[in-house]
């Protein structure tokens, strides 16, 4: 049965419910009569009709809603703040879950040794859903800080040690994105799985997370596929080197004629580092050397295809691609913002120096995860060391251009899966 509301706003040249366009002047009369009908419900309960799942059922929240057991409460001294403690702390499970769910799809469509360009603007909007969870995330804290330090100490000791290093969530998450064994800051003095060596198969789920290809893993071997990087195609890097050291030469000319030696001095100095830092991108040893200090994480091939789809990101073919490290780039960056709101958090409430729930030394602990160990595509952070003024950046030739337009598959090679690490 058509409402009568509905079909009063029909306009009858073009049929938009909405009613844009002109409006039937035969209509117009009866339209109070019409709103008047409007708390007048005119459909079928397919529920009931059809037997359907209820809206409880299909999210299940008997089990959702029923979850929240305080602990303040079983002891006979029910604490209020309790209640949103706990539900901060689920709500922060869930998106983990949903986050996780992202990143695993996101690098399941990286496991080819030829990535389906028609993939990139799902990659995309998963990496943006990713980094919108994690904005909220960030923010979720601020309704914690809503709980003063007496609120938290009513109920603290009935966590007993239960403690949010043993979220099995995060750690996954931190390993499916790329955070390695070795740049981690050591808990109480040991390897962070043992908090689950009495769980057989949270054990084998962190091993399994950290044996699998991570997402910088496969965004590595993503970027050292990168088209132009070859010799026989644009050889990016020889043009790029070409034009950085025309501009490190002129800039020595001007340093050169520099009278006052104390500037002259400075200058100098700026420039030798500016050469230094210039020469392990060009440099394959020198770029190694970083990688085993730790204060690179991307392979030699892969740092050129970033810097690379950094300085043409105005080109149509890497519009997308760029955008995919953006978003890698916001992902690090609010991961540590929500680490550094925690870390603050904990501090207000329990000081610098009282010991955690699970036994690390609470604030001391998670300040230490602030540092930049932490970031998975710290690379990309740093890229902006080597970028050049436009004017400056190699033109691409007119066959690297005909190839990015026709998305050349310049490998070769039919899409397939990688073998696993």
């Amino acid at each position: 049965m058509t409402s009568p509301f509905r079909s009063s706003f029909i306009n009858p040249s073009t049929g938009c419910p909405a009613g844009y366009g002109r409006v039937n002047s035969l209509r117009t009369e009866s339209l109070s009569e019409d709103v008047e009908k409007l708390d007048i419900q005119d459909g079928v309960n397919l529920m009931v009709e059809q037997n359907g799942l209820s809206y409880s059922d299909y999210l299940q929240l008997d089990k959702v809603l029923d979850a929240q057991a305080l602990q303040s409460d079983a002891h006979g001294r029910p604490v209020h703040d309790e209640h949103l403690f706990i539900i901060i702390h689920q709500a922060y499970e869930l998106w983990f879950k949903q986050i996780i769910f992202e990143i695993d799809s996101i690098r399941e469509m990286f496991l080819y040794d030829t990535v389906d360009e028609a993939k990139m603007l799902e990659v995309n909007k998963r990496l943006q859903r990713t980094v919108m969870i994690i904005k909220l995330l960030v923010d979720q804290v601020l309704i914690l800080e809503t709980m003063t330090p007496l609120d938290f100490m009513d109920f603290r000791d009935y966590l007993s040690t239960a403690s949010g290093f043993q979220s099995l969530q995060f750690r996954l998450l931190e390993n499916k994105l790329g955070v390695r064994s070795e740049h981690r800051v050591r808990y109480n003095q040991s390897n962070y799985r043992e908090v689950y060596k009495d769980n057989k198969v949270q054990v084998e789920q962190l091993v399994a997370s950290e044996t699998e290809p991570s997402l910088c893993d496969l965004i590595q071997r993503w970027l050292e596929r990168t088209p132009g990087l070859s010799k026989d195609t644009f050889n990016f890097t020889q043009k790029y080197k070409e034009a950085v050291e025309g501009t490190l030469a002129e800039s020595f000319k001007s340093i050169e004629k520099e009278k006052n030696p104390d500037v002259k001095k400075v200058l100098l100095q700026n420039y030798k580092r500016k050469r230094e830092q210039y020469d392990s991108i060009f440099e394959e040893e020198k770029h190694n050397v970083l990688m085993a200090r730790g204060e690179r994480r991307f392979s030699f091939m892969a740092l050129q295809g970033a810097l690379m789809i950094s300085l043409y990101s105005e080109e149509p073919r890497f519009h997308q691609p760029h955008q995919i490290l953006i978003s890698l780039m916001d992902i690090d960056s609010l991961i540590t913002k929500w680490r550094y709101n925690h870390v603050i958090l904990v501090q207000r409430m329990l000081g610098s120096a009282q010991i955690g729930t699970g036994g690390s030394s609470g604030y001391q602990y998670l300040r230490s995860t602030l540092s930049e160990r932490y970031k998975v595509f710290l690379d990309l952070f740093n890229i902006s060391t080597f970028l050049i003024p436009r004017q400056l950046i190699p033109p691409l030739t007119p066959q690297i251009k005909t190839a990015l337009r026709n998305l050349e598959n310049h490998n070769g090679l039919e899409p397939k899966r990688e073998h696993k690490k």
